[in-house]
């Protein structure tokens, strides 16, 4: 197989537009909108996550996302912590992706990966009942050997490596650790895909760091929300998703 053939698809997270809509508690921005922009910009997918705290994005604005992407053909990536009322929430919702997160009320933003292994038991039946209600489970874990075959074990097809890391490395001048959490992602990248696992990157990815992450084989789809929101203040929401989606083909040399 071509690994170099395959463009990794662009999911567009758009969690923080509804971060600065809740600055106010009105109803402008309103991330639908945005969504739709977004895919008529290119983006292959929306990606949102609803916290227990509902922080940003909240139940109703999921029901119109899922809405908005099955009027326009692309997939909704439902993001949620492995809790009852989310889990049900999605379970009602029936996206086309699930991605199992960690959560903690304290954190500005997801801080690492789930603990797929130590939280096996707990997880293996949310992930399952979700599978069986339609919806493709990713996990969203650190590139950790114990943590793919674990994620493989508790029903996922899917799992996204956190870049976060990696990100903060490069943007401390800290070389050499960015090198090696590289060398860690592209080994886990080998080994879910040999198990089967599709693979997935997302968290603190920017113009300057995505594209040795997008070079990656294995890589099928890149998730990038707060860098793609935070340009669109400067240059416009779907120019920054234009030139994102223009880094990722050049990392693989598809013209």
């Amino acid at each position: 197989m071509h690994f170099e053939q395959i463009l990794p698809r662009l999911g567009v997270n758009i969690d923080h537009v509804a971060t600065l809509r809740n600055a106010r508690g009105d109803i402008h921005p309103d991330p639908v909108d945005a969504a739709r922009l977004a895919i008529e910009a290119g983006a292959d997918g929306i990606t949102a996550h609803l916290r227990e705290d509902r922080r940003h994005i909240n139940d109703n604005d999921i029901a119109r996302l899922q809405a908005l992407c099955l009027e326009m053909g692309k997939p909704l990536n439902f993001e949620l912590a492995a809790v009852d009322d989310i889990v049900g929430i999605a379970m009602a919702t029936k996206p086309h992706a699930v991605c199992l997160v960690p959560e903690k009320r304290t954190e500005r933003t997801t801080e690492g990966g789930l603990d797929a292994a130590g939280l096996h038991n707990q997880i293996t039946p949310i992930a399952r009942a979700l599978a069986d209600n339609g919806s493709r489970v990713s996990m969203f874990i650190e590139a950790v050997p114990h943590q793919i075959t674990a994620s493989k074990s508790c029903g996922a097809q899917v799992v996204e490596f956190h870049t976060g890391a990696y990100a903060h490395a490069l943007d401390m001048d800290e070389t050499d650790k960015a090198e090696e959490l590289l060398k860690a992602m592209q080994a886990g990248a080998r080994q879910a895909y040999e198990l089967g696992l599709e693979v997935h990157f997302g968290h603190g990815l920017t113009f300057e760091n995505v594209t040795k992450i997008a070079a990656i084989p294995e890589v099928r789809e890149l998730n990038i929300g707060h860098f793609i929101i935070g340009e669109a203040i400067s240059m416009g929401l779907k120019p920054a998703i234009i030139e994102m989606r223009r880094l990722i083909a050049a990392a693989r040399e598809i013209k």
